[in-house]
């Protein structure tokens, strides 16, 4: 498996899964686009540091990915420094623990935004560049909450739009070579937002952040039109390529 020579763009990078994916994309090869919100914490440029470690290059932007002209400007910056995106990642997502009669409304609309409008725009923007060169893969991330009916309401329905958006989209470039078009489904992960939320919670059987670091590196690495429209989960995932350890 390798990423050399290509340019992945992840975005909402800073920690957690985009960190874990970030991470594995630069070990497999690929210099690197990390994109977020938050700049100002610092955890950011630390990304960027651990990637520039592993001898690639890694370029740092911020902006709000559901603004169009903050997408338009992340991209073009990107396309100004590797001159080509290779591979882009719909990491950036937000949620609550707030139940539905609890959460207002400029909530319900923020989580929708920032989950499906931002992956909607990112992709909007860069799928262009990606079809001129005839080249290209899109991940889009899931959740197992687009599946099962647990935790927010708002969080369940955008994963499961975007689950939807990915199927579309691959339906809709099925006849471009060299394109694909797909999606990850993670299970609970131990991420840094998820354990404030399950404070003193049994979270034993969730998964580790860092074996994210691989399955999306395989799933860019792999053959774009055996990748088109497929969503995948850790089963899924490990039929393709065996055990991942």
């Amino acid at each position: 498996m390798t990423l050399e020579g290509k340019v992945a763009m992840v975005t909402g990078a800073r920690q957690g899964l985009g960190m874990s994916i970030a991470m594995g994309m630069a070990e497999a090869g690929a210099d690197m686009v990390i994109c977020d919100r938050v700049l100002d914490d610092g955890k950011l440029d630390g990304v960027a540091e651990d990637i520039k470690k592993l001898g690639r290059r890694a370029l740092t932007l911020g902006g709000d990915i559901t603004i169009e002209d903050d997408v338009n400007d992340i991209v073009n910056k990107s396309l100004e420094e590797f001159g080509k995106i290779d591979v882009l990642v719909n990491n950036a997502g937000v949620t609550s623990t707030d139940s539905f009669l609890q959460l207002p409304y400029r909530r319900w609309r923020l989580i929708l935004s920032v989950n499906l409008d931002g992956t909607y725009l990112c992709t909007k923007t860069v799928l262009p560049h990606m079809l001129e060169k005839k080249t290209g893969m899109v991940i889009n991330v899931s959740s197992i909450l687009a599946q099962q009916i647990r935790m927010n309401i708002a969080y369940g329905v955008t994963k499961a739009g975007v689950e939807r958006f990915t199927l579309g989209l691959a339906r809709e470039m099925r006849r471009e070579l060299g394109i694909a078009i797909t999606c990850i489904r993670p299970y609970f992960v131990k991420t840094e937002v998820v354990m404030e939320f399950m404070a003193g919670r049994d979270t034993s059987d969730y998964e580790e952040p860092i074996i994210w670091q691989k399955y999306p590196a395989m799933v860019a690495a792999a053959d774009p039109q055996s990748m088109t429209g497929k969503i995948l989960d850790k089963a899924a995932l490990e039929e393709m390529f065996g055990p991942i350890q």
